[in-house]
């Protein structure tokens, strides 16, 4: 994966760019003191990932970020931790307070990976799509396999992830609208600002609600009913 790091303490960017070298599947092209510069670089060749600090002259991390047109996968690696809700909104892999230890920097760049796969399989035509991705769970990554998805429920900043066979559903830090980009298309659809729902797991349809597979009725919103009504009857 080809990444560039942005940091305007000389001292934090060196530190990045030593953490860097020691994870073999990334490679730093480029090492910058502003957003400004990072810019550049962007509009020069395509990067997969960006290190990037939050709190920079002229222009801050969060705001760059924000004003890109084609967005990498981004880490954010800063001293504050005020600004991390702020930052899942802009759908950021992963938010990291300095001093960052190597295995947590480590467990970050692996975040990134996977998610860097699972586009890249999508991308390829012929190239089967993962049937699973990972989500960070505390200090891990957890398997989550689609297929035992019943449904995804939006809690703000977090999701739970609802599984066949699992009385306790998977919390994690993450947007809803960032998971239904990563899920087969087709296979899910939105019925309510805080539903996501596996179409094969449902097992009843009303007017204004849906039961699935392991008895949870959830609500339709008013918004999303027509698409629901004809994507699970079939309608045309």
């Amino acid at each position: 994966m080809d990444c560039i790091a942005i940091d305007d303490e000389p001292l934090a960017l060196n530190l990045l760019e030593d953490n860097i070298s020691k994870v073999p599947y990334l490679k730093l092209v480029a090492k910058c003191e502003d957003a400004f510069e990072a810019t550049r670089v962007l509009q020069s060749r395509k990067i997969d990932l960006i290190f990037t600090d939050i709190q920079m002259p002229g222009l801050t991390g969060l705001q760059f970020i924000e004003g890109l047109t084609y967005k990498p996968i981004v880490i954010l690696i800063t001293a504050y931790k005020q600004y991390a809700v702020e930052s899942y909104n802009l759908d950021v892999v992963d938010y990291l307070v300095k001093p960052v230890p190597l295995d947590r920097f480590m467990k970050a760049c692996n975040k990134a990976l996977e998610l860097f796969q699972l586009r890249n399989y999508s991308a390829a035509g012929n190239t089967p799509a993962p049937d699973y991705l990972f989500v960070n769970v505390g200090y891990s990554l957890q398997k989550v396999v689609f297929g035992d998805i019943l449904y995804i429920e939006g809690l703000r900043y977090y999701i739970h992830i609802h599984l066949q066979n699992t009385p306790k559903p998977v919390l994690t830090r993450m947007t809803l609208k960032a998971l239904e980009e990563l899920l087969p298309e087709g296979a899910f659809i939105r019925i309510h600002k805080s539903f996501l729902i596996a179409i094969r797991h449902v097992a009843a349809l009303h007017k204004n609600s849906l039961v699935m597979a392991n008895g949870a009725e959830l609500p339709i919103g008013e918004t999303f009913r027509e698409g629901v009504m004809t994507r699970i009857k079939g309608r045309p």
